[in-house]
């Protein structure tokens, strides 16, 4: 006589749900994110994705003011755009190519001092002390204003005979025999940085400040037992701790800066001064000053690459150098 011996529960139970069908509430439930993210990416694709395309496709046309009733008629240029842009021996190339270091060594200055000050600002409010709450908050105001009221003011105290900065400058402490200007020549490139930088650094700081929250304090109470002072708990512990929230700002802001648009725009209006000529502000005169929308849409794929190269290199160093520490 033969007995057959039964397979455990377990087992049993687990054929069982291996053969189940899958209910039509769990496929609901799984399709239910995808279907809520589905208007935000039409929108975006809306927004973005299409003038993008539009934007690539007048880049290879001779897109003037005689075409803009049908930009579809304009003749076929094909790559002739962006050889005039990138030939520095025209004027076309060579006064893109002036205009792309300004906005280089505009970039480089606003995000290191952005950086500079978000930085030792969240450093020292880390440490308790009456009215640090208050502080906060006031650093916050030149983020938290309206772009185009917080440059416009800027702009009437940057005003030569009647602007704060020049009363300060002039008639409270005596730096300038004159009263400069600080909206033409060489000094509005200053005037914009100096600019970029008020309406930046919050930004820095606020991201700084939420990162720091995120050390241990043990690590510090450790480092003052082995000696460190505070200089050396900056350098040993904060500034490694805090190494993939600098790598995300510092490329956040570059991004902004390069790009920045409005602060040139509201300073000085369509034609910015040669010192403080930007490639946004350099692109618009281009598109809708000169009425050349072929040449201005090859500029902004050409800003639009360097862009690419520069992050995704700056993503390929930043990934190999975290694989290197945690290593």
């Amino acid at each position: 006589m033969t007995t057959t011996l039964a397979p455990p529960e377990g087992k049993r139970a687990a054929k069982g749900a291996a053969r189940a069908p899958r209910r039509p509430g769990r496929l609901r439930r799984a399709w239910l994110p995808y279907a809520l993210l589905l208007p935000a990416l039409a929108l975006e694709l809306l927004v973005h994705l299409v003038p993008m395309v539009y934007g690539l496709l007048m880049s290879f046309k001779e897109l003037t003011q005689f075409y803009i009733r049908d930009w579809t008629t304009a003749p076929w240029r094909g790559l002739e755009n962006f050889r005039v842009a990138v030939d520095v021996d025209t004027p076309v190339g060579a006064a893109l190519l002036h205009s792309f270091w300004v906005t280089c060594l505009f970039t480089v200055l606003s995000v290191g001092l952005c950086w500079l000050l978000g930085m030792t600002t969240a450093v020292y409010l880390q440490e308790s002390f009456r009215g640090r709450g208050l502080l906060r908050a006031l650093y916050l105001v030149p983020y938290a204003l309206p772009m185009y009221a917080a440059v416009i003011t800027w702009t009437f105290m940057f005003q030569r005979d009647n602007g704060l900065v020049n009363h300060v400058l002039v008639d409270q402490l005596g730096l300038f025999d004159e009263a400069p200007f600080w909206l033409l020549g060489d000094n509005s490139f200053w005037a914009m940085l100096t600019v970029s930088v008020w309406r930046g650094w919050p930004f820095a700081f606020l991201i700084v400040m939420a990162g720091l929250q995120t050390v241990p304090r043990e690590l510090y109470e450790a480092a003052a037992l082995d000696g460190a002072g505070r200089w050396q708990q900056l350098l040993r512990v904060t500034l490694p701790s805090l190494r993939s929230v600098n790598q995300v700002l510092v490329l956040v802001l570059f991004l902004w800066t390069f790009n920045d648009f409005n602060t040139p725009f509201v300073l000085f209006g369509k034609s910015a001064p040669e010192a403080a000529d930007l490639v946004s502000i350099h692109i618009y005169q281009a598109s809708f000053v000169t009425w050349n929308f072929g040449s201005g849409s090859a500029m902004s794929v050409l800003l639009l690459l360097f862009l690419l190269v520069v992050t995704a290199g700056f993503l390929l160093i930043t990934s190999r150098g975290r694989r290197k520490a945690d290593g």
